[in-house]
């Protein structure tokens, strides 16, 4: 894995984990992980409650090979809002390995 550098402003994440000490089943789904960014491409929501640092897709799916997964489902992180672009990049970029669950606003109707 590539070593990151965490920025004061960062929201903190683990810059360097582990690999567990057991083989995940084969087959084995990340069933809750997250996109950000990066936000040249993917601007964060100016209402956003957190800002997290970079960690766009080529981030995401380091990290699900490093810790062993197969697939991923990628759920829309509320720092991008109701913008669902940086998750369904992801989701197209992931070779049919992940899914997405996106987030929209009361006023979509269909």
């Amino acid at each position: 894995m590539t070593q990151q550098h965490m920025d004061p402003d960062w929201l903190v994440f683990h810059p360097n984990p582990k690999k567990p000490d057991f083989q995940l089943p084969k087959g084995a789904v990340d069933a809750h992980c997250h996109v950000f960014g990066p936000s040249p491409e993917f601007p964060f929501a100016p209402e956003r409650k957190y800002t997290p640092c970079n960690a766009g897709k080529e981030k995401l799916f380091e990290l699900r090979d490093h810790l062993g997964f197969t697939r991923n489902v990628i759920v829309q992180a509320t720092c991008h809002g109701k913008d669902n672009r940086a998750m369904m990049d992801a989701c197209r970029a992931s070779g049919g390995l992940a899914r997405g669950v996106a987030s929209v606003g009361a006023d979509i109707t269909k």
